[in-house]
């Protein structure tokens, strides 16, 4: 990973000479009181590796007639120099050739001299950069579409499985209605067959009674006829054959009622009226259970599309660990991007940041007076167990800070000049080791 291994700024905004070996694992804290130019320091990096989109408004430092200069020395060999009246970019590879801002941004990533516009992103915009940075973006993207698909119609399911539970409630029922509506054509056959069967009964109880009276006027007959004796016995005695059978035919036999059908022929409609009542209770509530079955069916399905996107990120080579994303969001340790602290998102900024470009070894913060001296140092040594080297402003004057700027210098450096003036010849700089070195004014 390419880093930042020396720098010098002279008359950039509040600057006015400045020389620093940044540390290469861990943290450079420029600490320094509000409006000391500590913030100058990383405008000028940003200035210096990023191109002029990020040349400040007014680059040279108020009352200065001296132009603005920026020497930084990478480790991979390159020195990047801006300098003269226009702030030309100067670019020495280690072989003495010249580059210009296209090699610079082969390696330098724009969000590492920029991290406020990672940090103000919206949720959907971060997302959308780490999820392209370990190449799960596209996939994730129709898990999630295939989802929202399912949701909808999940939803929809759900609305008419309520409706129709609703509607199904709100039905009458009539638990001693027939199953099925009653034909009138069926209880006037019914009736018909009834009435048959009774007339026969009356056919035969007339016969019955048309061989009584017979049997009568026979006797008669009889006593009348004494010449006639054995013809009317013969006949009488026949006749008394018959009336033996005629009274068997009769003896069991029971007429049926029609006042049961006549009443149902009367209340058909209400009969009716209540079993289509029950049969449209009966359908709401299958139609119920039937969406409801949909509902769960849909239910497992988003429930296995979840378990595929929790698998492709679990899989993935994620940048931080306790980093994942759900809902197309951020989540870090179980927190979304509005819920961490501070340093938990210039964490997650800071990996994510240094996945884009892997080369880029380094990266810029800004008011790092957030963290605590606790969470500065947990911070500090996770950038070093990463490699990762982060050159940052902090509010203060404290112990953590590698070197204090005051009035545009630092503390130990005052009046110290950067550029040699014409005809001079610059015998090289006395580095510092990073941590409050002291330089003096005129010695190199």
């Amino acid at each position: 990973m390419i880093k930042i291994n020396k720098l010098e700024i002279e008359n950039v905004k509040r600057v006015k000479a400045v020389k620093m070996e940044p540390t290469a694992n861990g943290l450079t804290i420029v600490g320094g009181k509000n409006s000391q130019g500590k913030t100058s320091v990383l405008d000028a990096i940003a200035w210096g590796l990023g191109g002029n989109k990020y040349r400040p408004s007014q680059p040279a430092r108020e009352g200065s007639a001296v132009p603005p200069y920026l020497h930084i020395v990478l480790s991979n060999g390159l020195i990047v120099e801006r300098k003269g009246k226009n702030s030309d970019l100067k670019i020495i590879d280690p072989n003495g050739q010249k580059g210009g801002q296209q090699l610079l941004d082969s390696f330098v990533e724009e969000l590492a001299i920029d991290l406020p516009k990672f940090m103000n992103a919206s949720a959907k915009e971060k997302t959308a950069i780490l999820l392209r940075i370990i190449g799960v973006g596209d996939r994730l993207h129709e898990l999630e579409r295939q989802e929202q698909e399912l949701y909808n119609r999940r939803h929809a399911i759900g609305q008419i499985a309520d409706q129709k539970a609703k509607f199904a409630k709100e039905q009458p029922y009539f638990p001693d209605a027939p199953k099925e509506p009653i034909s009138a054509s069926e209880l006037i056959r019914q009736q018909q067959e009834i009435l048959a069967r009774n007339g026969e009964n009356q056919r035969k109880r007339q016969r019955l009674a048309q061989i009584q009276v017979a049997y009568a006027n026979q006797g008669e007959e009889v006593r009348r006829l004494k010449a006639l004796l054995a013809e009317a016995e013969t006949k009488y005695a026949q006749l008394g054959e018959d009336l033996e059978i005629a009274q068997k035919d009769t003896l069991d036999l029971i007429d049926e009622s029609t006042a049961e059908l006549e009443a149902n022929i009367r209340q058909i409609d209400e009969i009716n009226r209540k079993v289509r009542a029950n049969l449209d209770k009966d359908k709401a509530e299958a139609d119920a259970n039937d969406y409801r079955v949909q509902y769960e069916a849909l239910t497992a399905e988003i429930t296995a599309i979840r378990r595929q996107k929790t698998e492709l990120l679990t899989n993935a080579n994620l940048p931080l660990p306790g980093l994942s994303v759900e809902d197309g969001e951020l989540v870090y340790n179980g927190q979304r991007w509005d819920n961490m602290s501070g340093s938990e998102q210039l964490r997650v900024a800071t990996a994510i940041v240094r996945r884009l470009k892997p080369n880029c070894g380094f990266i810029l913060l800004d008011k790092l007076e957030q963290m605590d001296l606790e969470t500065l140092r947990e911070f500090g040594a996770w950038l070093e167990q990463e490699g990762l080297q982060a050159i940052a402003t902090r509010v203060s004057t404290g112990e953590e800070c590698s070197i204090i700027i005051e009035d545009g210098y630092v503390v130990g450096q005052e009046g110290v000049q950067l550029q040699q003036p014409p005809g001079e010849i610059d015998p090289g700089p006395t580095w510092g080791t990073g941590s409050k070195t002291t330089w003096k004014a005129g010695e190199f």
